[in-house]
């Protein structure tokens, strides 16, 4: 077993934060934190520390923000601190090669996909919008290229028909820091064992952009149904009925045929909101009008019914009308 191990955590976001608080309870020693700049988030727009520099305050952690890595004086202060490997999680910078090459058992990061499939920014998404039946977490050595480095480990998480970019987001957080400290704890021969990527099999997961949020009513409804799960809740899928813009939340789809038009409810209960689209219809069982929160079919009739009704129409909307 590899003894403890000094580690410098590089990472910003929630799922990066459960990772280092999986690191701090171990027996390595984390010397220092890199994590994004402050930015400014929520309605008030307030200036806002990452979750990982919360984490890393609280547990008294000597916090960095560079914006780049790429400056000289920032590279001699990680080699200062004689780390033995960088843990990189959802950090949001790219590492020169001058940083790769500072800590003796490299930079590892853990990647929410299988990889070779979802290299990119937003793998959890682009697994559930592409239907994909699997994912999981993978543990690799990074290289100059975009998550192309040899793996260490590989985790498979099988998705269910209901799953969302939130649910699944909670599931890998549990899943990947187990795995990194088996690795970390056997680092020599997980290193001598690492497996190539192929790169044929490659795909890439593109940031979520807020252009693909409004409905395209012409789609198929298995899409939109991925697409609504797979945003929620980072960037949820929207459309407007009578000028009011209605968040999609929870969604599938049926095959059962409409001949009313693409946008159309054709049916709603207390249970479920139909909507045709270009091919089969969306079934919608938990939406949000503006000034509310989400809510289930039921309860949105109780508060608006008058405004859900069969025959209206959803229209097809694109961010350059609104």
């Amino acid at each position: 077993m590899t003894p403890s191990l000094r580690l410098v955590f590089a990472g910003t976001p929630d799922f990066a934060a459960r990772h280092l608080t999986a690191l701090l309870a171990s027996r390595h020693e984390v010397v220092a934190v890199l994590t994004q700049p402050d930015r400014r988030a929520g309605r008030g727009k307030k200036c806002q520390a990452s979750p990982v520099k919360q984490v890393a305050l609280s547990h008294h952690i000597h916090t960095m923000q560079p914006e780049t890595l790429r400056d000289g004086n920032v590279q001699q202060a990680l080699r200062d601190l004689h780390a033995d490997a960088f843990i990189v999680v959802a950090y949001g910078l790219i590492l020169p090669k001058a940083v790769l090459d500072i800590p003796r058992f490299g930079c590892i990061n853990v990647h929410a996909s299988l990889l070779p499939r979802w290299r990119g920014a937003a793998p959890i998404q682009r697994a559930i919008q592409a239907g994909d039946s699997a994912s999981g977490i993978t543990i690799m050595r990074m290289d100059a290229g975009l998550d192309t480095g040899p793996m260490l480990a590989v985790t498979t998480v099988a998705l269910n028909p209901t799953e969302t970019g939130g649910s699944l987001h909670d599931r890998l957080a549990q899943v990947g820091p187990p795995i990194l400290l088996d690795v970390l704890a056997n680092i020599d021969t997980a290193l001598s064992n690492a497996t190539p990527q192929n790169d044929a099999q490659a795909s890439y997961a593109a940031k979520i952009d807020k252009c693909e949020c409004p409905i395209n009513w012409q789609d198929d409804a298995a899409s939109i149904a991925r697409r609504i799960r797979a945003f929620n809740p980072s960037a949820t899928c929207f459309s407007l009925l009578d000028d009011v813009r209605v968040k999609f939340w929870v969604a599938t789809a049926c095959t059962e045929a409409s001949s009313a038009l693409p946008g159309t409810i054709t049916s709603i209960d207390r249970n479920r909101l139909l909507i045709a689209c270009g091919n089969g219809q969306l079934v919608v069982t938990s939406a949000q009008f503006p000034g509310g929160k989400a809510m289930d079919i039921a309860a949105l009739i109780n508060g608006k019914g008058a405004h859900l009704k069969a025959g209206m129409q959803f229209k097809t909307t694109v961010i350059a009308d609104l």
